[in-house]
């Protein structure tokens, strides 16, 4: 597939036109005209008011219409109230790209929401893409285009920045000009009334002058479009993001206890790190992690050494590296041995390595090497304070010469100013990140480990339901669903809760409900004493807040008393509430059980997200909970139940046998399986998990319904698209062959190098239209770790050998109704049915994704493509402005 960016307008425009250009002082339209001039523009300038002929020396007519050239990219900064009318002429003029400078929009009341509303409907009617309104600009500083009205000009590099925030970008570019740090593009996205981060960041996926992109958010809209770029652009490239808005100033009403605890900040924390994505605080960090990753820091783990000639910066470190959950490295015993050969006897001897106030360059170089090589480390923090003995200069040029054949991280923080400023000068010279206390050094090591192990979890592919495990019955599910929405109950009891677990092969405690005390006192006779008693009403979320439990009830006659006491009770307390009787479960007796708890809430944005953490009556106090956003695999269940304080007392504890960690992590997946397939499900608990060394049983249940309906394209309500099993099939080739085809994954990306390697010349270039040989690191990630939502591409494998024999994609054009297409079959494979049965289901896929169009490019010499395609079905005319090309177009389904 080869195709022109659709933002290409926009971020490479050969002409521009300023609507408003002023040379009134201190203007918007003034400063943009100056900025375009001082950057040097390299294509086109036209400036647009009828009060001027000129403006800076820039030829100006009176509207756009009297231009000679429709300009690429038309830039707005006249009053709100003349917006719509502009727009509309850009669409009638067939100019595609308008950037919105102008404030005074939705910000200011009703009449500006009614500017905003017709602005939209003009840029739709006559296909007008829009940055803002309400925003700094745009740059691109390679190109010289600088349509901001920032008073600092950024230079040239790698770096794309996208920001919701002016005043941030302002910030950034004055931050990057006396740091000699360049961007490729710098965005100001304002109001986004058109153009959102999902759409910036696909363009800076494709755009080569950028490396890294950097992002401050202040909310998201469309959490899928968002997902499905960031992920994809952190698979080629570092992505960076600051998120504010951290502690909203009012909740809402929940009745959950994952609802409780659970916020919008956790949400987004656990979407960045599915997306690869690394999350900072402070511009600060943000600061600091670029240098980072322009010198290629790349810690491979998060065991952190410290080597000091102080004890109290040692300290510091260390309480920062626990705050964030970094371990200190364990050092080696040979390392120790080193060490102890090499220091003075009255060193540390342990990490953090404190090499006594007295330490000199000698003594630093040593204890750096030592702890370098240890296999136990993955990153060194090399401190230093001026104490009287001390050469501060000296020992940064030891440190220097270590770091340049370390091939782990180091970071330094000289303490202090005066007799530690040439010694920083230096390290920066060397570009070792450099600080001047200990904590931010931490946080860097923390940020950019943390980087590399999101880009870990990005790698995993999940499916709805695990292929590895017994199949749910999703009907009888759907079934009780049903039944508690057609008596307009959203809160489901908590028998039918456990019937949703069961269904999804969760073992749970058998639950009865007793009408009467005597029912009571049956059931527990013939499930067995003791038993656990729980208040049974669609009204009361914590039963045990009103006195509605009762735990060990030994004997009938106590059965028969807490059954009365329990509708007594808390008929008294909650008198609105209605009570449907008693639940009655056996008195699960596991005594080296933890109590764990599970859930489940629905956020607007990012729609259904797991949580995991300690469980118990003490759940919100505690706090202790990982979230993560399904669907999820068993490395991600893992990763999750690692992040949480209580995952410490899941092994050997306290006299008590490590947990079954299998049947754990198996509960976390059916939840995730419950998610993706029900999407009624809005909030769940299962409180308490009990989980001992023979396994697990949900105790209690809580689950909450909306009465949504199912859209046509599945998983539409979950923020990723989790891996389409139900595409894969084997089909049997006419020469007897037995071949899988199914979606591509993350972990094919050698076999798809291998597979493009092998190609002959001819079919390399007649599906690439280039002489490509190898595909590049870059390209192969974003050819096998795709989002199924926005592409699709089936590969087709031996069955025997499990080499690839072929492989078809489509990706979804901007519209999102139609898509474009490329297949490639292995020479030896040509010939045989296999390009028209991948053809096939290739089409089926975009059918059911609701597609309306299947369109391809193809070269006008590629005769044997040509008839195939029209076979299939396909309408194919000359390109109109490539005589080389021929365009080709399936109809999917009618208009």
């Amino acid at each position: 597939m080869q195709y022109e960016h659709y933002l290409k307008a926009m971020f490479e425009p050969q002409s521009v036109a300023i609507i408003g250009a002023s040379e009134r002082p201190d203007s918007i339209g003034a400063v943009l005209v100056r900025n375009m001039l001082d950057a040097q523009f390299k294509g086109e300038l036209h400036a647009i008011n009828p009060k001027h002929k000129a403006v800076f020396g820039v030829p100006c007519v009176a509207r756009l219409e009297d231009l000679r050239k429709r300009p690429d990219l038309v830039v707005i900064c006249t009053p709100a109230r003349t917006v719509p009318g502009l727009i509309d002429e850009c669409g009638r003029a067939g100019i595609k790209a308008a950037i919105v400078i102008s404030a005074g929009f939705a910000e200011t009341g009703p009449a500006g929401a009614e500017l905003l509303r017709r602005t939209r409907t003009a840029a739709k009617r006559g296909g007008v893409r829009i940055i803002g309104p309400n925003c700094l600009g745009l740059m691109r500083p390679s190109l010289g285009l600088n349509v901001t009205f920032a008073r600092s000009s950024g230079k040239a590099g790698s770096i794309g920045l996208i920001s919701q925030s002016g005043a941030v970008c302002t910030a950034l570019l004055d931050w990057a000009q006396s740091n000699g740090v360049g961007f490729s593009s710098v965005v100001s996205l304002g109001a986004s009334i058109d153009l959102d981060f999902g759409e910036i960041l696909d363009y800076m996926i494709a755009d080569p002058k950028t490396e890294s992109i950097f992002m401050y958010i202040e909310g998201i809209r469309d959490a899928r479009r968002f997902m499905s770029a960031v992920r994809a652009a952190a698979r080629v490239k570092p992505v960076l993001a600051i998120k504010v808005g951290r502690h909203p100033a009012g909740t809402k009403a929940v009745a959950s206890h994952t609802g409780a605890m659970v916020g919008e900040d956790d949400v987004f924390d656990a979407a960045l790190r599915r997306a690869g994505v690394v999350r900072l605080a402070t511009l600060g960090q943000m600061f600091s992690a670029a240098n980072a990753l322009f010198t290629g820091f790349k810690p491979a783990g998060k065991r952190l050494a410290v080597v000091t000639n102080g004890g109290g910066p040692a300290v510091m470190a260390a309480d920062r590296a626990a705050d964030l959950g970094i371990p200190l490295a364990q050092l080696a015993p040979e390392t120790l041995e080193v060490l102890s050969r090499t220091l003075p006897p009255n060193w540390s001897h342990a990490n953090p390595v404190d090499l006594i106030g007295d330490a000199d360059d000698a003594r630093y170089r040593a204890a750096l090497e030592a702890v370098l090589a240890d296999p136990n480390v993955d990153g060194v923090l090399t401190l230093l304070t001026p104490q009287a003995m001390t050469k501060p200069t000296a020992v940064a040029e030891a440190v220097i010469e270590v770091a340049k054949t370390a091939g782990k991280p180091l970071m330094t923080s000289w303490m202090g100013c005066e007799q530690v400023r040439a010694a920083r000068a230096l390290f920066e010279a060397a570009h070792i990140p450099t600080f001047r206390s200990p904590e931010p050094a931490v946080e860097l090591f923390h940020h950019i480990s943390s980087y590399y192990r999101n880009q870990q979890l990005l790698r995993h592919a999940p499916a709805s339901l695990a292929q590895d495990l017994d199949p749910p019955s999703v009907e009888s599910a759907r079934l009780v669903i049903e039944t508690a929405l057609s008596e307009r109950r959203t809160v489901l009891t908590e028998m039918e809760s456990k019937a949703l677990l069961a269904a999804f092969r969760i073992p749970i405690a058998q639950t009865v409900v007793a009408r009467s005390a005597t029912e009571a006192m049956v059931y527990a006779e013939e499930m067995g004493l003791p038993v656990a008693m729980k208040i049974d009403s669609p009204d009361i979320t914590h039963k045990s807040d009103v006195g509605g439990v009762r735990l060990h009830v030994d004997n009938l006659r106590s059965v028969r008393d807490c059954w009365q006491e329990l509708m007594a009770e808390v008929g008294r307390r909650k008198p609105e509430a209605r009570l449907r009787g008693v639940s009655i479960e056996p008195m699960v007796n596991k005594r080296n059980a933890r109590e764990l708890f599970v859930g489940v809430v629905h956020d607007d944005v990012f729609g259904p997200v797991i949580s995991f953490g300690h469980g118990g009556t003490r759940v919100e106090v505690l706090r202790d909970r990982a979230v993560t956003l399904p669907p999820i695999n068993v490395e991600l269940a893992r990763d999750a139940i690692q992040r949480t304080r209580v995952s410490q007392m899941l092994g050997e504890y306290r006299g008590m046998p490590a947990i079954d960690m299998e049947a754990l992590e198996r509960v976390l997946i059916r939840v995730s399986e419950m998610v993706c397939e029900l999407p009624w499900i809005r909030e769940m608990d299962i409180n308490p998990l009990l989980v001992d060394e023979s396994g697990c049983v949900a105790v209690d249940a809580r689950i909450i319904l909306a009465d949504v309906q199912p859209t046509a394209t599945p998983y539409s309500h979950m923020a990723i698209h989790p891996y389409p099993a139900r595409l894969e099939h084997v089909v049997t080739l006419p020469n007897g062959t037995r071949t899988i085809i199914r979606p591509i994954r993350p972990e094919d990306s050698d076999r798809e190098a291998r597979f493009v390697r092998e190609l002959s010349a001819e079919t390399r270039y007649l599906r690439f239209m280039s002489t490509i040989k190898e595909l590049p690191p870059q390209l192969l990630a974003r050819l096998t770790q795709i989002d199924y939502d926005r592409e699709m591409a089936l590969v087709a494998v031996g069955e025997e050998d499990d080499e690839q024999l072929g492989v078809c994609r489509y990706v979804v054009n901007p519209d999102g109704e139609s898509c474009e297409f490329a297949i490639v079959i292995a020479d030896a494979w040509q010939r045989q049915g296999l390009a028209r049965i991948m053809m096939n289901l290739l089409v089926e896929a975009a059918r059911e994704r609701g597609l309306r169009v299947m369109e391809g490019v193809f070269l006008a010499n590629n005769e044997r493509m040509l008839r195939f395609v029209q076979s299939l079905g396909f309408h194919i005319n000359r390109d109109p402005e490539d005589s080389s090309l021929v365009n080709g177009e399936l109809l999917l389904r009618a208009s």
